[in-house]
């Protein structure tokens, strides 16, 4: 995927491709500026240069901070490395990032060339889609080779990009990212996972996430609190980047289709803010009573949605304290009117002015498959 939208940004201008993973470029750092001179010789002056996964020279960063003063650079790579300070400490105000993540049902959706209304017969299409795409997910490899894939690409990132990088213990490490795995959907606590692993520090702990974290293989969200102490001591709810890779490689089968879904939405919420390059910010809400809310959304100072999810095909199906929570979390944090209230439902789609003891709320209900296409 990276390769082929590398190549999409560069085809229109006068650029040339280097690959890193070709086993015949077995260099070291000193000789990068033979790749240049060679690229000269090959295509001219060229305004732009894709060096693809060139994280596999050690110190890379000094030649390409050089070369980037007259030359746009586009670099592409799974390791963790890029994500690391020494990426800023060479390029700092001179580079964007962008995340490129698995396919959305949008994209799975076109690859198989399934084109969708608002018909019945489009609307029946499409939800039986939906549950291949939970099932399978959206790694193009799958649906290239087989879904065995997965279990091979998931212990390439945690091998490559986590043990042999950050030289960590590879059992604790399996671990604890099972455990993780296990739990998608739902909040963890790292006291509880180093008593459990039976580990002295929780920082080590902190650590493994946060090398899990950087491998884009997990997704931590934290709970919203307008107090930022109580926002670093609350758990954490996690998520996997993957639900067909959590199914293959969960030690516990996920057969629990709302965490599932909830998954789905949650990488949904995270692709949309990165491919959007937004300032919104993602949490979950819980209030001092204990009403969950799943994902809060904020953008600058303002809360701007409310958003829980449930496996529900009818009104009657939604748990009330799905309902309750969004009431409660309305008033508790003083949202504006502009605030949106909405459920995320498997096949049920409305908007009701809901009345809960003394307090209401305006909540929509969208199915999840129009969620996902919006």
């Amino acid at each position: 995927g990276k390769s082929i939208l590398a190549y999409d940004i560069s085809r229109e201008k006068k650029a040339a491709y280097v690959n890193f993973e070709d086993e015949r470029l077995n260099i070291k750092v000193d000789e990068l500026n033979k790749v240049l001179e060679a690229i000269y010789a090959l295509k001219g002056n060229v305004n732009t240069i894709v060096f693809d996964e060139i994280q596999n020279i050690n110190g890379w960063e000094r030649f390409v901070s050089r070369i980037l003063t007259n030359k746009k650079i586009i670099i592409t790579g799974s390791n963790a490395r890029l994500l690391s300070k020494e990426l800023s400490t060479f390029m700092t105000g001179r580079h964007i990032d962008f995340v490129l993540f698995p396919f959305s049902f949008k994209e799975y959706l076109k690859y198989n060339e399934i084109k969708y209304d608002y018909s019945t017969e489009s609307k029946s299409k499409i939800k039986e889609m939906i549950k291949d795409y939970i099932t399978r997910g959206g790694f193009p490899l799958v649906y290239k080779q087989s879904d065995l894939i997965l279990v091979e690409i998931y212990k390439d990132i945690l091998e490559r990009d986590i043990v042999q990088r950050y030289k960590v213990k590879t059992s604790l490490l399996k671990d604890i990212s099972s455990y993780l795995v296990s739990n998608i959907s739902n909040e963890i606590s790292y006291n509880k996972i180093k008593n459990m692993f039976n580990v002295s520090n929780v920082h080590t702990i902190k650590d493994y996430i946060t090398y899990l974290q950087n491998t884009y293989l997990f997704f931590i969200l934290t709970k919203f609190s307008y107090k930022l102490k109580e926002q670093m001591i609350a758990p954490k709810k996690v998520y996997f980047i993957d639900t067909g890779m959590a199914k293959k490689v969960s030690f516990t089968f996920m057969s629990n289709k709302g965490r599932l879904i909830e998954n789905l939405v949650a990488i949904e919420l995270f692709r949309r803010k990165h491919y959007d390059f937004s300032l919104r910010e993602i949490y979950y809400y819980k209030s001092h009573d204990n009403y969950e809310v799943d994902f809060l959304i904020k953008e600058g100072n303002d809360i701007k949605e409310l958003i829980q999810v449930t496996y529900a095909s009818s009104f009657e199906e939604i748990p009330e304290r799905e309902i309750r929570a969004l009431i409660h979390a309305k008033k508790e944090l003083k949202l504006k009117d502009n605030a949106e209230l909405k459920i995320i439902t498997w096949d049920y789609e409305d908007e009701k002015e809901i009345k809960w003891w003394n307090k209401k709320a305006r909540i929509k209900f969208v199915p999840l498959w129009k969620f996902l296409l919006k």
